[in-house]
C-alpha cells in the first residue's frame, strides 16, 4: 500500500487495480515492478535535487552581505544570491543590471535608437525580487525623495512602476559593488536634497 501511495505517476485505474491486488495478497511481482519503477524514478529525482542543491549552496556566502541593503530581507537575499551566482561573471554594474532584465529593450538601426518595454531576460526570480526590494527601499529616507520625484514626474498611471524599476536598477548596481568588494551596503551621497 505504501509503495502505491508514494508513486505519483501511476494513473487512477492502475492504482485501483494495484490496491485490489495488494489487498488479496496474491501477485507480489506487480508490487515489485512498481517498486522498481519507483526506485528508478526516485533515483532521477534525487539526481535533479542534488544538482539544484549544489547550485543553491555556492552563493549562500553572499546572502548576509546582501541583507545590509535597504529593502532586502533574508528571503530576498538568498533568492538574489542564488539567481546571481558568481558575481565575477559580470564585468561591471551595467552588465549585472542588463542580466536582471530591468533594462528596456533596444530597437536600433543605424542612427535610430528606440526603447521598448523591459527586456525581461535573465533568471526568473531575480527581477521580481529586486523590484520587491525596491518597493521596500522606497520607504528608506535615502531613496524616498528620488522615488517620489520620479513618481510625480511620470504621473499616476505608470509613475510608481517606473520609479520602482529605476530604484531596482540602482540596487542592482549597488549589489555588484558590494559583492565584488565584499563590503556591506554603504549609501553614497547626501541623504537629503538640501545640501550646500
Amino acid at each position: 500500500m505504501d509503495v502505491i501511495e508514494r508513486q505519483g505517476a501511476v494513473s487512477d485505474e492502475l492504482t485501483s487495480a494495484l490496491l485490489a491486488i495488494s489487498e488479496t495478497g496474491r501477485p507480489l511481482r506487480v508490487k515489485r515492478a512498481a517498486k522498481t519503477r519507483e526506485t528508478r524514478g526516485q533515483f532521477r529525482r534525487n539526481q535533479v535535487a542534488n544538482s539544484r542543491e549544489i547550485r543553491w549552496r555556492k552563493p549562500v556566502k553572499s546572502a548576509p552581505l546582501l541583507m545590509t541593503v535597504p529593502g532586502i530581507s533574508w528571503v530576498l537575499a538568498y533568492t538574489i544570491a542564488a539567481e546571481i551566482g558568481d558575481i565575477g561573471r559580470f564585468a561591471g554594474p551595467k552588465r549585472l543590471t542588463g542580466y536582471t532584465g530591468l533594462c528596456p529593450r533596444v530597437y536600433g538601426s543605424g542612427t535610430a535608437d528606440r526603447r521598448g518595454p523591459l527586456a525581461k531576460t535573465g533568471p526568473k526570480y531575480l527581477r521580481p525580487a529586486l523590484i520587491e526590494a525596491a518597493t521596500t527601499a522606497a520607504r528608506n529616507p535615502r531613496y524616498h525623495d528620488r522615488y517620489q520625484r520620479t513618481k510625480r514626474r511620470l504621473g499616476k498611471q505608470r509613475g510608481s512602476k517606473v520609479a520602482r524599476v529605476e530604484l531596482a536598477r540602482e540596487l542592482a548596481g549597488a549589489i555588484w559593488y558590494m559583492l565584488t568588494r565584499q563590503e556591506p551596503f554603504r549609501a553614497v551621497g547626501p541623504t537629503s536634497g538640501l545640501v550646500a
